[in-house]
């Protein structure tokens, strides 16, 4: 990468994290600021909203209108930076050393900068595959916003054949990693003192053998992961994270509340306990309106991300290692919207500029020598293109 090209990157990353997009913020600003820079390169370029308009995903496309292309892709949204003790503004990009420090550096603003400027590159190039850019919202709150994109990219026009999601993976190739199921479980009771059990229906005991239910099925998870296992924790886990309910002790609850999430294995059934947990809710309630009429026991959906599941002979990891020169086996246990293009038909794999585990937290950062590694791995995909 030329000190031109450095600088370049550096002054796009500093434009994207000055954008505070936290998943509960709308990322229009930057979706505009990233739409007029490709759409002057001469990309097609199109918008799918969320339901209250305040968020899109935008799907970009570069070179010949033709099937078969590369999609490069990367979430806008990050986490939030409230309690986090940051020693410079997490919304400014700050060059500390070798290290660039500001919210989404690492997770993932800094590959989408990466491609933003190799697009001015592929903009030049007698392109003979299209190179299709699609930066989604919501991926941090459980992969949300891509299954729109992914349903409008893949319905007409161009069908690409591999995606690369820019995760941060030390520019390593993953090939695997586990799912994201995630739900809402909601009790509504009848209130009565606890004296006359008989006269209410309490909404946190109707409550527990739900959620001892999810905690039994993580223990079937955990038995049944194979000694092979590539990842870590060796099996697909479920969790109980937020839980809420009743007004004192000796009231019995009228509201209960908990939300668990699953990250499921490729091996793993993620779908079919969360099938299971409603047909069990569906019996707790009627056990609950046989006293309380009105009693209701709601399960919401909350995600349904795919694990991304390895692809013997796959097109986008044959590529990968051939832009990167690595050739280990690689697994991880976070979740990526790599298993949504794959589920849509698409060849995937994850390699990305920075690690997972300078994510999330405060002074967030990328080193300056990852983002050198992805221009190069960009620089290098050009060759593909023009083939």
């Amino acid at each position: 990468m030329t000190l031109d090209t450095f600088a370049s990157v550096q002054s796009c990353l500093a434009d994207l994290v000055a954008f505070p997009t936290v998943s509960r913020d709308s990322n229009l600003e930057l979706i505009d600021y990233v739409e007029k820079r490709l759409a002057g390169l001469g990309a097609v370029c199109q918008r799918t909203v969320d339901e209250p308009g305040k968020k899109a995903n935008l799907h970009a496309i570069l070179g010949p209108q033709i099937d078969g292309g590369v999609v490069l892709s990367g979430h806008t949204d990050v986490v939030p930076v409230d309690g986090q003790d940051w020693t410079s503004d997490p919304f400014l990009l700050t060059p500390v050393w070798n290290r660039l420090f500001g919210r989404g550096t690492c997770d993932m603003k800094g590959f989408i900068a990466c491609c933003l400027v190799l697009a001015e590159t592929y903009a030049r190039l007698d392109l003979k595959r299209p190179v299709h850019f699609a930066f989604s919202y919501d991926e941090e709150v459980g992969c949300l916003g891509a299954p729109k994109m992914i349903r409008e990219m893949t319905a007409s026009g161009p069908q690409p054949a591999i995606a690369i999601i820019g995760e941060p993976t030390g520019m390593k190739v993953v090939t695997g990693h586990k799912g994201l199921y995630s739900v809402r479980v909601d009790v509504e009771g009848l209130e009565a003192h606890s004296s006359k059990v008989g006269d209410g229906a309490c909404a946190v005991t109707h409550a527990v053998p739900l959620m001892q239910f999810l905690v039994e099925q993580a223990q079937v998870w955990r038995a049944a992961a194979p000694a092979d296992s590539p990842f870590d924790p060796p099996f697909g886990t479920i969790t109980i994270g937020q839980m809420e309910g009743g007004t004192a002790t000796n009231i019995l609850a009228r509201r209960a509340w908990f939300e668990s999430l699953m990250r499921p294995a490729p091996w793993d059934d993620a779908r079919s306990v969360g099938d299971e947990l409603r047909m069990r809710a569906e019996k707790v309630q009627q056990e609950m309106q046989a006293v309380a009429p009105n009693a209701r026991v709601t399960v919401t959906q909350r995600s349904d991300a795919p694990p991304l599941r390895p692809e013997p002979n796959g097109a986008a990891e044959a590529l990968a290692r051939r832009l990167t020169g690595d050739n280990a086996q690689r697994h991880v246990s976070f979740g990526t919207e790599a298993g949504q293009f794959q589920s849509a038909g698409l060849s995937c794999v994850v390699c990305g500029p920075g690690f997972i585990d300078q994510a999330h937290k405060p002074d967030e950062f990328v080193d300056v020598e990852q983002l050198h590694q992805c221009v190069a791995f960009l620089e290098r995909l050009s060759a593909y293109l023009m083939e």
